[in-house]
């Protein structure tokens, strides 16, 4: 399904959470901002990493900017108390998106939709709720993941937008990718990451509810946000392209799920298909792992990107 984007002229890109943080690095660039120690950065203010991930996303067309949420982070406050110490005013941003049902992007969905835009959609896999999930040790024991509920959105208000296919958001100015099809061989899901089903019958998660977003930045090409990319970041990439029509790839950013991942039959060949598709900024953040970072940076020096919390992206312009 191809969806006609309307191409933007700039698009920022705000962490308000990831796993990393650093006040003093001074690699500012004309696309890279880090986030500054600056007068009201007290203990109470500060910037704080956690293992979640959240986006915030402004598209700029036309002189118009909008914004949108990606994933929520871990903890119920740790993106919302970020968002506050940047001065981003969470009010007027008009739409959100989740990119699976992990707790580490869920932790902080009930306060931040509430602080939203009152018409904000909310736009997620019917596949998110799924579960238990878990995972499975080498010794064949379990260990539990807490379960994202239909019922926690209904307590907090919200009427999420289900879709497995991709959805427009921002009047077409962004996409939600939906469910994404596993076409690489490489990028296969794991068999220590399980489910129980409704029958109590134990299955390896497959992660139909992984997605992202694609937007059109003009006369750059594609930007393409993941998650976790628990399908794959090179799949990811490649379904943001049919989705959008075939298009360079300016920038790749978000989780891409390498840590802890085999360097020969997982890494290596994501880094391979990652300099094949050429993307100008690569930004290998969250799950990513350290391992696969390096290789990365290694790989596409001029593109890579490491990210941290408050880290602001400037495409385009």
């Amino acid at each position: 399904m191809t969806l006609g984007l309307a191409p933007v002229d700039r698009v920022e890109i705000l962490t308000l959470q990831d796993n990393y943080i650093d006040i003093v690095a001074r690699d500012d660039s004309d696309v890279v901002q880090r986030a500054r120690s600056r007068p009201g950065f007290s203990l109470e203010r500060s910037l704080c990493a956690e293992h979640g991930f959240s986006l915030l996303v402004t598209l700029e067309r036309g002189g118009q900017r909008r914004s949108l949420l990606f994933d929520f982070g871990y903890s119920a406050e740790g993106a919302r108390r970020n968002a506050e110490a940047l001065g981003v005013d969470l009010s007027r941003v008009e739409a959100a998106a989740l990119s699976h049902g992990h707790f580490d992007h869920t932790g902080g969905l009930a306060d931040m939709m509430g602080r939203l835009a009152p018409t904000a959609e909310l736009v997620l896999h019917p596949a998110v709720y799924r579960g238990p999930r878990f995972t499975k040790r080498a010794d064949g024991q379990r260990a539990p993941l807490p379960q994202f509920l239909e019922q926690q959105l209904a307590e907090a208000g919200v009427s999420p937008v289900e879709t497995r296919e991709p959805y427009p958001l921002l009047d077409g100015q962004a996409a939600f990718l939906g469910e994404i099809p596993r076409v690489t061989d490489f990028e296969q899901p794991s068999g220590t990451m399980c489910y129980e089903a409704a029958d109590g019958t134990e299955h390896v998660d497959a992660f139909e509810d992984d997605t992202g977003l694609v937007i059109r930045l003009a006369g750059r090409g594609l930007v393409v946000i993941s998650g976790c990319a628990h399908s794959g970041i090179v799949n990811t990439i490649r379904h943001a392209q049919a989705v959008a029509g075939e298009e360079p790839v300016h920038a790749v950013i978000g989780g891409f799920h390498l840590t802890g991942m085999d360097e020969a039959t997982q890494i290596r060949p994501t880094v391979e298909a990652l300099r094949e598709i050429g993307p100008r900024i690569v930004v290998p953040a969250h799950c990513t792992g350290r391992n696969a970072q390096q290789a990365i940076e290694r790989a596409l020096p001029e593109a890579f990107v490491l990210n941290m919390v408050g880290t602001a992206l400037h495409l385009g312009g």
